[in-house]
């Protein structure tokens, strides 16, 4: 293995560490989301600043790593194994597309647009396990509105915790995405 391989493969690792770590931290919003999981965190932000310096198959590696490890280890919520697939391995892999967006260019509407790929790439996962998976559960009633279709309850529930998610994202992986790609210079 090469040495920049190797790079590659622990800033790697260091993305997956940092993301479990900093989804011990919730961000209280003073609502809960309905008891099936969903919370606001800062879990994408790293997988995202690695998918836009080392690219969207590295991200999405990373992420599914990451999502698959979060369902074990860091209190995951699944009702099945689908539920388990969807919500967190494949959801979280599909923050890794924002490494599709631009690797080349480390501007600021490239960051915003590439954490925003990342973001609605896991919110159309979570959308299509809750049409499917959840569509069981849907209450009668959720934050005050009646609920007449699971696509409609889907579209609030993941909604709910994925807006601010994405905002945060894309807010702080603009700030930080051109310096520290200033300060580590990428070998390709």
């Amino acid at each position: 293995m090469n040495n920049s391989k190797l790079v590659t493969l622990a800033e790697g690792a260091l993305t997956v560490a940092l993301s479990i770590a900093l989804s011990y931290l919730k961000i209280p919003l003073g609502f809960a989301f309905g008891g099936f999981g969903g919370s606001v965190d800062l879990v994408m932000i790293p997988i995202i600043v690695y998918a836009i310096r080392r690219g969207g198959l590295c991200g999405m590696g990373a992420g599914l790593l990451f999502g698959t490890l979060k369902s074990f280890l860091a209190g995951g919520v699944a009702v099945n194994w689908q539920s388990m697939l969807l919500d967190y391995s494949l959801a979280y892999m599909m923050v890794g597309v924002a490494g599709f967006i631009s690797r080349a260019k480390y501007s600021l509407p490239f960051s915003a647009l590439a954490a925003f790929a990342g973001c609605v790439g896991r919110f159309i996962i979570h959308y299509i396990s809750g049409v499917t998976i959840y569509a069981e559960y849907m209450p009668e009633k959720f934050f005050n509105m009646t609920m007449t279709t699971p696509a409609f309850y889907s579209l609030l529930y993941n909604g709910s915790y994925m807006v601010p998610n994405t905002l945060l994202a894309i807010i702080i992986c603009t700030l930080i995405t051109v310096p520290i790609n200033k300060a580590v210079k990428i070998k390709q």
